[in-house]
């Protein structure tokens, strides 16, 4: 008992509102006696206003208090089944029962007992009919394979009547409501020993038990869904589609493993939801980046739970800026391999000024410059420098991961053999691999001793492209000559 006790302390709130309401009802119970004096003594208004009182009060303990202590039950599922709202409407139609209600009270008619009864019942038979609808429905969300920081994707809902003759009506799938961040209550499963503190061996009872004990929930991850799709009629054992625009703004991992089928049918009095939770994702083939590109949806994922949307590969100013001398550096890396003359043709800015040739180009009165086979094919490692948390500032970070993103699916589009480095990848040259882990990459922590991946990277054939914050004087030599350098931030 006296842990229990403990734990109850740090459920404030709960108690807060439980003495609150414990306060209400008696002034609720005081009022309706004051009520029963003023109406034996004659006084009409007064017997109204305390009446009046009474049920004004006992209705608000009802309905701030009574469903949040109710969601605090024992039993996980059959707290999480339904959510309750009451609408605007339905507050209305309370008004106008209480209305009624004191009116019968006060002239004791039978025929107004009636009305509100019937009223009453109302609410009751759509409680019934609207948590009926609910149950007879199944939930499928599918979401697209490959999803990029903010572009728009399609996603899919669907909905399954297995009710054999009645439909369902307004239907609305909506996010489940989170919870805020905090300590929480919950009842766990447990063993009760006796003796408490024996060995195991020596416990003489062992039976299963229940404790109630004091958990902290952590701030709800980002949502996968947060608006509404309604769907207005699902015939009896028929599947309903529709499709959802989806966008994220930031790139990260997005989960989401339930959501919510609420209906206000067929009075409107109480939004009722009901949680439906998904099942374990699956994992699905890669498609090609033309299709994920196009925002196609992926065969088999229809269970997904996790997003992770990697950073937009959108061309902005700064890769804008410096592709045009990558490219260059890289075709002039390449192109000195070979020996063969292939062909003459016009100078671009890329070009270098010793493969100019000053015959032809004074033939023709413009530069032309040589080009020469390839003795092999054209080799690019995309090398991702991760600085430490102090090294930049957020936005130069999140500057410097979509550069990388972005250079990477460019080259990836070209006839170019791509690799990829950084510290902790353990993926493969798959695009897709590299793009999902830059989208879940976080700066090293500022006490992490390890070294760099600059210090470790062996040299190659590959011509490198580094994207870094370190100082140029602490790059090691070796490295100038066959890469070029990204900077994308300044020390702090």
């Amino acid at each position: 008992m006296g842990a229990l006790l403990s734990s109850l302390r740090f459920e404030r709130e709960a108690w807060i509102r439980f003495i609150f309401a414990i306060a209400g009802l008696i002034l609720a119970f005081g009022a309706a006696l004051f009520s029963t004096v003023t109406r034996q003594a004659g006084n009409v208004v007064a017997t109204a206003i305390f009446a009046s009182l009474a049920l004004l009060l006992a209705g608000f303990v009802g309905l701030t208090t009574v469903p949040y202590l109710a969601r605090r039950v024992a039993f996980e599922r059959v707290r999480d089944v339904f959510d309750y709202d009451v609408t605007k409407e339905g507050l209305v139609y309370l008004g106008i029962i209480i209305v009624i209600g004191i009116a019968a009270l006060n002239t004791g008619n039978n025929l107004l007992f009636i009305v509100v009864s019937a009223m009453l019942a109302a609410i009751l038979v759509s409680g019934i009919t609207s948590a009926g609808e609910l149950r007879g429905l199944e939930l499928k969300v599918g979401l697209p394979e490959h999803t990029f920081a903010g572009e728009a994707v399609l996603a899919r809902i669907t909905l399954r009547n297995t009710r054999r003759w009645l439909p369902a009506i307004s239907i609305n799938v909506v996010p489940p409501k989170r919870q805020k961040a905090g300590r929480r209550l919950r009842w766990q499963r447990d063993v009760f020993v006796w003796p408490p503190k024996a060995p195991p061996g020596k416990q003489w009872i062992r039976l299963p038990d229940i404790t109630l004990t004091v958990v902290t929930a952590l701030p709800p991850e980002r949502s996968i869904f947060t608006g509404r799709v309604y769907f207005p009629y699902i015939p009896a054992r028929l599947v309903v589609t529709r499709p959802v625009e989806l966008r994220f703004e930031r790139r990260g991992r997005y989960v989401q493993d339930a959501f919510g089928l609420s209906t206000r049918f067929p009075f409107s009095f109480l939004a009722k939801t009901r949680r439906v939770t998904l099942p374990v994702e699956t994992r699905v083939p890669r498609s090609s980046p033309v299709l994920a590109r196009a925002g196609k949806l992926s065969s088999g994922n229809d269970h997904a739970r996790e997003v992770v949307v990697y950073p937009s590969v959108q061309p902005t100013a700064d890769v804008l800026e410096i592709l045009p001398m990558i490219t260059g550096e890289f075709e002039v890396h390449v192109r000195g391999r070979g020996n063969d003359l292939y062909r003459i043709r016009e100078y671009l800015p890329e070009d270098s000024a010793r493969h100019v040739h000053w015959k032809a180009s004074a033939r023709t009165g413009s530069l032309k410059v040589r080009e020469f086979t390839r003795e092999d094919e054209r080799k690019l490692r995309l090398v991702f420098d991760n600085p430490s948390a102090n090294a930049v500032s957020a936005s130069d970070y999140e500057r410097g991961v979509t550069t990388a993103a972005s250079l990477a699916w460019h080259f990836a589009g070209e006839n170019t053999e791509l690799t990829f480095a950084a510290p902790g990848y353990e993926g493969t040259s798959d695009i897709y691999d590299f793009l999902r882990y830059l989208a879940l990459v976080s700066p090293r922590p500022a006490e992490d001793s390890a070294k760099s991946v600059l210090d470790e990277l062996h040299l190659t054939d590959d011509y490198n492209v580094i994207l870094t914050a370190r100082p140029r004087g602490s790059i090691p030599t070796s490295l100038w000559s066959r890469s070029y350098f990204v900077f994308f931030g300044e020390p702090k």
